[in-house]
């Protein structure tokens, strides 16, 4: 059987306009559930859920997608009951397209203590003592990766489990998203080379085991929708370990079956994010879509989008919401300020997300200092159509031909104005 003839049906990429200058582009990726017009930022919805918010409030910001996460809902309620509700749409009660990601990640990142991996720089692994096997401090390491997959210990409730390639093939089966993610080992910027080496190959090893238990696990149910497979590319800083895992995955074949696009994940150095992006876009097909893990900052999807990538996701848009920071094309600012206990005006100026329609920081200030959990739904619906639209527009402008100068403005517009409103940090 050819690659070709083993197209599935109800998913398909089809490329539209280029950036003269890069290799930025807008496309369509067809799923079972709905199409999503690229590039386009997918709202995460980790327990299934995008924290503080309804689905139908997801749908109002303009959300074509939303991710959820594979190990938080293999340990509750359990990809089972998921299963029984209908898949993840059903369960969550959002009609539109989803995904969800490997689990990698979170065994890992929660594994070694570190809540956020990727902000594990070299000076933290050296406190640790070992770079390649650094566990936060004061944290018990739980979860222990070997060629075959990774042991871990339940942050909930010290439960031992196992996934393997073919454990999180089944999960994510279960779950019934329509863009699943290869099984991946995850490393920081602060691990050798060697090691980097060493996972690469073991990560290359574990996709096409995923290709093999995917294409029996959808031999075995062919009645239900379609779930497109996307490779997962590792290598952190390296460009040779990049270039290599995209060329070995955009080649790789299991009984016909390719992967249908590509995730392009682990340790990227922000100010080299555009350049990682990029090395990966010259070496992968330009028939498949491609996805970033997990960023929103405005700078970092400017550059993304740029360099090639169509789908991003993050939670860090809701995250800082709970935490009083809001977004704007002025900057971001921290609704705790006295500045605006008496601001009778809109969380952003010209805003046309439901929360500037109807109230003011004043109130959200209040609601902050209340711990009143409405300031979360409001300043999470607020941050989530400010990033929606951000990549919206992104798209309108390749096909104008007008995205260096929407990315110019903006970003003059954003960072000036930054400077001068205080900030609230991270909120991680």
């Amino acid at each position: 059987m050819s690659a070709a003839s083993a197209r599935p049906q109800g998913f398909s990429f089809t490329e539209g306009v280029r950036l003269a200058s890069g290799r930025g582009r807008t496309g369509v990726i067809r799923t079972p559930h709905g199409d999503i017009a690229t590039p386009a930022f997918v709202v995460v919805g980790t327990k299934a859920t995008v924290k503080a918010v309804l689905a139908e409030s997801v749908a109002a910001v303009g959300a074509q997608a939303v991710l959820a996460n594979a190990y938080h809902l293999y340990l509750q309620p359990g990809s089972d009951i998921v299963d029984a509700a209908g898949g993840l749409g059903a369960f969550m009660n959002w009609p539109g397209p989803t995904f969800t990601d490997s689990g990698g990640f979170q065994v890992m990142s929660l594994g070694v203590g570190f809540k956020k991996v990727l902000a594990m720089d070299a000076a933290a692994a050296a406190r640790a003592g070992d770079a390649d096997h650094a566990t936060a401090p004061g944290r018990e390491r739980l979860a222990r990766v070997d060629e075959d997959g990774v042991t871990f210990t339940s942050h909930l409730n010290g439960d031992r489990h196992r996934f393997t390639p073919e454990v999180s093939m089944r999960v994510q089966h279960e779950l019934g998203a329509d863009v699943i993610f290869a099984f991946d080992e995850l490393t920081t910027l602060a691990h050798s080379r060697g090691y980097q080496e060493e996972s690469l190959s073991r990560t290359q090893s574990w996709a096409r085991r995923c290709l093999a238990a995917h294409g029996e696990l959808t031999a075995s149910a062919p009645g239900r929708p379609y779930q497109a497979l996307f490779g997962v590319v590792q290598g952190a800083q390296y460009e040779d370990l990049r270039r290599r895992a995209c060329r070995e995955l955009a080649a790789m074949e299991v009984d016909g079956r390719r992967f249908d696009g590509f995730g392009i994940g682990g340790a990227l150095e922000k100010e080299n994010l555009g350049t990682i992006v990029g090395w990966c876009a010259d070496e992968l097909p330009s028939d498949r879509p491609r996805h970033l893990l997990g960023i929103s900052e405005p700078e970092d999807l400017f550059a993304a989008v740029a360099a090639g990538a169509d789908t991003f996701d993050c939670v860090n848009p809701s995250r800082v919401a709970r935490n009083s920071a809001i977004y704007t094309a002025d900057g971001r600012y921290n609704l705790l300020t006295a500045a605006n206990r008496r601001a009778f005006v809109p969380l952003e100026d010209g805003c046309d997300c439901y929360t500037c329609a109807h109230y003011t920081r004043a109130y959200l200030h209040h609601l902050f200092k209340a711990k009143e959990m409405l300031a979360a739904t409001l300043a999470t619906i607020h941050n989530e159509r400010f990033t929606v639209r951000l990549v919206d527009d992104m798209r309108a402008a390749i096909e104008s031909g007008e995205f260096g100068a929407l990315r110019t403005e903006f970003l003059g517009r954003f960072h000036a104005a930054r400077r001068l409103i205080p900030s609230s940090g991270q909120g991680m």
